[in-house]
C-alpha cells in the first residue's frame, strides 16, 4: 500500500485475499510500504496501516514494523538499491536520461487535450546522443530516467483475467522510471522490490492490470524472472459506484471504533466478492483460507452492501459469545462500556460482577448487532435501577399489590431454579390469580417496574437476567413509592 492515508476496505480486501493465497499454500505474506511519492506522505499512515492489519487478524510476516530477511520493507529506504537498478539499464541501453522541463512537459499535455489526444510523452530525449547527453549532464542540467518502451509485448497469463497483454508502446511514451529526486516510480520500485525480495505472486487491484505488460518488458530487460500476477476486480459500493472515502466511513479504524468484529469484515468483504467454493454468511479466517481457490475470483466487480454489516457481526459476535475464552474478553470489554456510559449515574458494583455481565452476554445472544448495544438507553435498566412510582403502576392495574406479591411469592419459592421457560409459564398461571388484570396488561406493569421501559426483552429474561434478589428489590421499592 502507498502511505497517503489510512487502510480502508478496498486495501483490507486485497491485504486479504493476499494473505489468505500466502496460508493457503505455506507462503509468507509481505507488507511492503511504498512511500516514493514524499509529497504525499501521511505521517503515521505506515505503522496505521500494519496496526490495521494486526487488528484485522491478517498480520503480515514480514514487514516494516516486523523486519524479516528481506528488509527495509520501506521504499524510501531502499533508493541505492532502485539507482543501481537504473545504471544498470542505462548501461545496457533500455533506458536513458531526460532532460524535458516541466514546462515543456505540461505543453505537450495541454496540447493532446487540445487535440482530444490521450497525452504521452513524445520520447524527444530518446534520440540524444551520448555526447549530448555529456554535455548536458555537465551544464549541470535535471535529468530523470525514463524506462524503453518496446512493441511486439509477449502475452502473460493473470491468475484471474487469463491470457492479457497491453501494446503500451502504441498507447504511451516512454515513463519515468527514477525521478530527479532520486526516487523510483511505481513501476521501477516494484519491480526491483519483487526481484530482491523474491515475490513468487503479486495479487493487486485492476488497475495495474493494463500496466503489468510494461513491468514485464521492465523484468526482461533485467533478465529476471517475473513473479505470477492476479488481478483483483474493483470493489464497489451496492449501486455500483466507487467506495466513497470522503466522509472516512470505510476507513477500519472507524469500524474499529464503532465496535465491529474484524472476523465480520473479512466476511463482508469476501461474502461480495468471488475465489471460494460457497457463500455464506459467518466464515472464520480459518473456513476461508481453507475454502480459497484463485481460479474462482471472476472478474466481475464486487458490490459491497455496508448495509448488511451489522447482520454479519451479529452472526459473529453470537459465535463470540458461545466460545467461553472469546467471552471473557467480551465481559472485559462490556464492563468498561458500563463504566464509560454510566459510571456517573453511581452504578451498583453488582452489575460489573463477572457472572452477571456473562449472564446478560448469554441472554441476549443472537439479538444484538453491536456489543454495544447492551449500552444503550434500551438496556439502561440492566445497569442502573429504574426510577418507577406507584402511581404510574395504578394508571395499568389497580391490582399492583397483588401482582408484586403473587411475584414475590413466586420468587420466593424459585429462587434456585430460574429460567426463562419455566417463568413464563409461572407468570401465566399467576394471571389467572388476579381479579381482572389482562396478561398484557401484568406483563407491562412489570416491564415498567423491572426497566421503567414499555419495550425490550421478554419480562421473563429480564427477571432472570436481573435475577431474584435483583428483581424482589425493584419491586419492593416501586410499591414502597
Amino acid at each position: 500500500p502507498t502511505t497517503t492515508g489510512f487502510l480502508h476496505l478496498g486495501g483490507l480486501r486485497t491485504a486479504l485475499y493476499n494473505y489468505i493465497f500466502a496460508k493457503k499454500y505455506q507462503g509468507t505474506f509481505i507488507l511492503r510500504v511504498e512511500d516514493t511519492d514524499q509529497n504525499r506522505v501521511v505521517p503515521g499512515a505506515a505503522e496505521g496501516i500494519e496496526d490495521m492489519l494486526d487488528w484485522a487478524g491478517i498480520p503480515p510476516d514480514e514487514s516494516p514494523g516486523r523486519g524479516g530477511p528481506a528488509g527495509p520493507y520501506v521504499q524510501s529506504l531502499r533508493l541505492e538499491l532502485y539507482r543501481r537498478a537504473s545504471e544498470a539499464l542505462l548501461d545496457s541501453g533500455a533506458a536513458y536520461r531526460c532532460f524535458c522541463t516541466p514546462q515543456r512537459l505540461q505543453l505537450l499535455r495541454k496540447e493532446a487535450l487540445r487535440s482530444q489526444q490521450t497525452p504521452r510523452y513524445d520520447n524527444r530525449c530518446r534520440h540524444l546522443t551520448p555526447t549530448e547527453v555529456a554535455q548536458k549532464l555537465s551544464q549541470g542540467l535535471d535529468c530523470v530516467i525514463r524506462f524503453r518502451l518496446e512493441k511486439g509485448v509477449e502475452p502473460f497469463q493473470d491468475l484471474v483475467y487469463g491470457w492479457n497483454k497491453h501494446e503500451v508502446a502504441e498507447v504511451e511514451g516512454d515513463p519515468v522510471i527514477l525521478k530527479g529526486d532520486g526516487f523510483p516510480t511505481y513501476h521501477l520500485a516494484n519491480v526491483v522490490d519483487d526481484h530482491y525480495m523474491g515475490i513468487t505472486h503479486v495479487l493487486r487491484g485492476t488497475e495495474w492490470l493494463a500496466s503489468t505488460s510494461k513491468h514485464l518488458l521492465l523484468y526482461k530487460a533485467f533478465g529476471w524472472e517475473p513473479p505470477q500476477f492476479g488481478h483483483l476486480p474493483l470493489l464497489l459500493n451496492k449501486d455500483g459506484g466507487k467506495l466513497s472515502k470522503r466522509q472516512g466511513d470505510i476507513f477500519l479504524e472507524r469500524f474499529a471504533r464503532d465496535g465491529f468484529l474484524p472476523e465480520a469484515l473479512l466476511d463482508i468483504v469476501t461474502n461480495c466478492g468471488s475465489g471460494f467454493t460457497e457463500k455464506q454468511m459467518g466464515r472464520t479466517l480459518k473456513e476461508l483460507i481453507s475454502q480459497f481457490e484463485v481460479g474462482r475470483i471472476t472478474t466481475h466487480s464486487a458490490l459491497l452492501d455496508l448495509e448488511a454489516l451489522p447482520e454479519f457481526n451479529r452472526v459473529h459476535l453470537t459465535r463470540h459469545i458461545e466460545n467461553q475464552g472469546l467471552r471473557q474478553r467480551l465481559i472485559k470489554e462490556l464492563q468498561g462500556l458500563v463504566e464509560l456510559v454510566y459510571g456517573d449515574q453511581q452504578v451498583d458494583p453488582d452489575v460489573l460482577e463477572n457472572e452477571y455481565v456473562e449472564r446478560v452476554l448469554l441472554l441476549r445472544k443472537g439479538h444484538i448487532s453491536l456489543l454495544k448495544n447492551l449500552v444503550s438507553s434500551d438496556y439502561s435498566y440492566l445497569w442502573v435501577r429504574p426510577s418507577v412510582s406507584r402511581q404510574q403502576l395504578q394508571t395499568i392495574s389497580a391490582e399492583v399489590d397483588e401482582i408484586g406479591k403473587l411475584v414475590l411469592g413466586l420468587l420466593t419459592r424459585q429462587a434456585a431454579a430460574l429460567t426463562v421457560e419455566e417463568l413464563n409459564k409461572d407468570l401465566r398461571s399467576l394471571q389467572k390469580q388476579t381479579r381482572e388484570t389482562k396478561y398484557s396488561s401484568m406483563m407491562q406493569l412489570l416491564r415498567l417496574v423491572l426497566s421503567g421501559r414499555q419495550h425490550g426483552p421478554s419480562v421473563a429474561e429480564m427477571m432472570v437476567t436481573l435475577g431474584p434478589a435483583e428483581v424482589c428489590g425493584r419491586i419492593h421499592r416501586a410499591l414502597s413509592s
